[in-house]
């Protein structure tokens, strides 16, 4: 693929998974005790980088439905979409009972993967699609487990449980397509964060903005998660 998928995958997909250092690392600092648990600053900030990730992915999903240049690509992109609704409905449910605000609008890195894809044309676009969105989506894949795996909330369990089976999806039909530089990825995968925190910020919307709603294809397929046995007091005590 060249020296042309290098760069841009270099410059522009690595500093994604800094977007997911703030809930990697941020700390366990408890925010509330709710009815669904112990709800901490990590809890916090997954929510809100999953609701962040919907923001800049769903519309790449629309911009692959009309530019893709191959069935895999259009396929991928399809996904994208009804997954990120699904998503983001879950994420909009869940944020008011935790008292979380949510962003309207992605980071600013993430909203530069958006002008990127905009201005990418023809087989460029096709391999600049499927390696940024492997790259985003194998680095948020370690941090859905890790929430998953220490969360106190059964809220913030169900959104990671419905997060690892949508971005194992989106890992799937990205390397489907078969344009995916495995090595490049890795790479990156591993390489030392350089961004500052403010690139890898979604902006807190003004006060009494409406949410945006993303939309989801007629013929959607994935669904919200089902919050029923999360709410009840058993699987907040971890039941």
């Amino acid at each position: 693929m060249g020296g042309a998928l290098t760069l841009t995958v270099s410059a522009l997909v690595y500093p994604s998974m800094l977007g997911l250092t703030t809930v990697s690392t941020s700390s366990d600092r408890l925010i509330a005790n709710t009815q669904w648990g112990p709800f901490t600053e990590s809890d916090r900030a997954f929510v809100v980088a999953v609701r962040a990730a919907g923001l800049w992915e769903h519309p790449v999903g629309l911009i692959g439905l009309e530019k893709g240049q191959s069935k895999a690509v259009r396929t991928a992109s399809e996904h994208l979409v009804d997954g990120h609704a699904a998503l983001d409905e879950t994420c909009r449910k869940i944020a008011p009972m935790l008292n979380v605000v949510l962003p309207n609008v992605a980071s600013p890195q993430q909203e530069g993967f958006v002008t990127t894809l905009k201005t990418s044309q023809g087989k460029q676009f096709d391999i600049d699609f499927a390696n940024i969105l492997r790259m985003t989506h194998g680095s948020i894949f370690n941090t859905v487990a890790k929430v998953r795996s220490t969360t106190k909330n059964s809220l913030v369990r169900a959104l990671a449980d419905q997060a690892n089976d949508t971005v194992l999806d989106h890992i799937t039909v990205m390397e489907n397509t078969g344009l995916v530089d495995f090595d490049t990825t890795l790479f990156n995968q591993t390489k030392p964060p350089t961004l500052p925190k403010s690139d890898m910020t979604p902006p807190v919307p003004a006060a009494g903005q409406p949410l945006v709603v993303l939309p989801p294809p007629p013929n959607a397929t994935s669904t919200p998660a089902d919050l029923g046995p999360a709410m009840n007091g058993t699987a907040a005590n971890g039941g």
